[in-house]
Formats: structure tokens, sequence, C-alpha cells
């Protein structure tokens, strides 16, 4: 009853504020397990397929990363929430240290999610990957011009003057990626870099749709996006005029970052959300990622062909802990050279 009755009230609250919405499941009869996700696209085909396999019903919550961590917290032990979805892998870290998610320990998910994408603890676990990385206008800009040591740093160059569109400093995605400069190279340096591309007029947009169609248009020659976004509007049109450059290939790699999950440490059903995680890592796990075009974190399924013809690339390591630790100071240096 419990359960029920704070599931119901949860997700209509959350459909009525921030952005929220739910599926799966009925707002009358509530689901068997209640998500908190702040991955909020192509979910229903790898969940459609769970509730089939399994006869578990699902029910989301989608709001964005801080605000359902946050919710978590004020709900506490009356929270209806079974299992927590970011896109974020600071987040997951922060998840962990405000004590909302449980320490599952799972055969299952040690051997399909490899040590360096989850929680040693158990408190998380990777299920997709994300890189954020240059785009650019083929028109425009040749590719011999970027800097292959340091490419995100090579933005500030003066010869892109008037030419960069990036995204703004509210997304957790800009968050991270100042956040893994910080760890990189340290505080001045990630401060110097982001202050370079102020210097350069950088175009600063909403979302990455938007920074892709600038590109597209020629608006801006280069932009800095998530790569499945580039995929995605691949898959509508196959002509854009948008082409996709790794980053730091001649350094330390391409900024990477998780959409991960965890149980929620006041779950009355922990059983079934830890077969949910399960699933999502292992018979889900094309499904969770395909859609979208994410890296799979199971090094037994492939990525997707959009993805597969980006080819190969090395990475930052992803850590969790500086994401997390440093995203106070990375909104800090955002705010201190004025980024909007």
């Amino acid at each position: 009853m419990r359960k029920a009755v704070l599931s119901l009230l949860a997700l209509m609250m959350g459909a009525a504020t921030a952005g929220c919405g739910i599926f799966g499941g009925s707002s009358e009869e509530p689901g068997d397990l209640q998500v908190y996700s702040a991955r909020h696209y192509d979910l229903e085909e790898a969940f459609v397929e769970f509730e089939k396999e399994t006869g578990l019903k699902v029910d989301f919550l989608f709001a964005e990363d801080a605000d359902l961590l946050k919710r978590l917290e004020t709900e506490g032990e009356q929270s209806p929430a079974d299992l927590y979805i970011t896109v974020d892998a600071g987040n997951l870290w922060a998840a962990k240290q405000a004590g909302v998610l449980e320490e599952t320990k799972s055969r299952v998910l040690d051997k399909a999610v490899p040590a360096r994408y989850r929680d040693a603890d158990g408190a998380w676990y990777g299920l997709a990957l994300r890189a954020r990385t240059v785009v650019y206008n083929p028109d425009n800009v040749d590719p011999s011009e970027f800097d292959t040591e340091n490419t995100y740093a090579g933005l500030g160059d003066p010869k892109w003057q008037g030419r960069l569109c990036m995204r703004d400093s509210t997304e957790a995605y800009t968050q991270s990626l100042v956040a893994a400069l910080m760890e990189t190279y340290g505080r001045d340096e990630a401060k110097a870099i982001v202050q370079s591309w102020l210097d350069n007029d950088v175009d600063i947009m909403s979302n990455d749709i938007l920074l892709l169609e600038a590109v597209d248009a020629g608006t801006c020659d280069v932009a800095l996006v998530n790569h499945y976004y580039l995929a995605r509007e691949l898959d509508d049109n196959p002509d854009l005029n948008v082409k996709l450059f790794w980053a730091s290939q001649d350094g330390p790699g391409v900024q990477m970052n998780l959409s991960g999950g965890g149980v929620v440490a006041t779950s009355d059903d922990k059983a079934d959300a830890q077969k949910l995680l399960e699933w999502l890592a292992t018979d889900g796990q094309k499904d969770f990622v395909g859609d979208n075009h994410e890296y799979p974190v199971n090094p037994d399924v492939k990525p997707d062909p959009v993805i597969a013809a980006f080819g190969p690339f090395s990475s930052m390591p992803i850590d969790a802990e500086a994401y997390g630790r440093l995203n106070a100071d990375a909104l800090d240096l955002l705010e201190e050279v004025g980024y909007e």
C-alpha cells in the first residue's frame, strides 16, 4: 500500500513539474518498479522488452540529474524509487556520496560492466558511453587545422575567432568537460582554455541539436557535441554537412562520460531493481544503447553501424569522483570567466 500510494503521488507530481513525464505501467495502477531517470530519450523499446521478458511493469519519473538526486534525498525513507538512472558520471558519484544508492553485489553486473565503468563498492554501474568531441563543417574546415594533441585547448587559437559554437554552462556535459580538463591539466590551465573560447567569441547555445544545425548551415564552423546527437541526425539526414573529429588523439584522448544507474537504498523491491539493472547491462544492453547510438559498456555488445562508422578512438579515463568532486569548482570557473 505504501508503495502504491507513494508511487502514484510521486509520478503525478513529477508529471506536473520540472518537465517530467512517465510511461510504462499506469497512473491508476503503479508499476512494479519505479525508475527515476535523467535519461529521457529512446528508452521505450528496451523497457517494453524487459516487461515482456519478466512480466514486471516499469514506471518512470523524468527530470534532470541534480533534481532527481535532490528529490531522493528529500523523500528519504518515503521515496517510491527503486532505480536511479543518470546521464553523468559525476552525478553517480554524488548519489553514492549522498547515501541514496544501495551497494549491490552482482556477479552478472561485475562480468558485464568493466571495472573502469562501475563503482568499486557496487553502488552504481555504467550502462552507456558518450564522447564529447568536435564536429565541423567540411566546406569550411580542413581537419588538419585541429590540434591533435589537445584539441579542446586548440579551439582557443585565434584562427577559430567567430567560428565556434558550444553548449551552455547549465548543462552537465559542459560541467563535466570542464571538470575533466581541470583534472587533466589543472585549474589554471583549464581556466585559460575556457577563457580562450570566450576570447574567440564562442556562440553559446542551449542544446546539441542547435549546435549541429548551426554547423550544417555554416553559421558555425566547429562545435563540441556528444557523438550520439550527430548519429541521430545522420539517421534522419544522411546528407547532413557535418563531420566528426576525435579530439586529442595524440594527447589524453577524447573526453567521455557515462550514463548509468544504481539501486535506490530505500527501495522496497531491491531484488527486482537489481534484476532490471542486470538486464540493462546484458540482454537489454543493445536496445538500451542502440536507439540512442551510445557506445555499450558491455564488451560483448558491438556498437551500432552508424557510430561504428565514426572509427576507433582513444579516450580520457572516466573519473566519476573527479567529475563529481570538481563539479562545484567547474561551475565557479565558468562563472569567473563569464561563460554562460
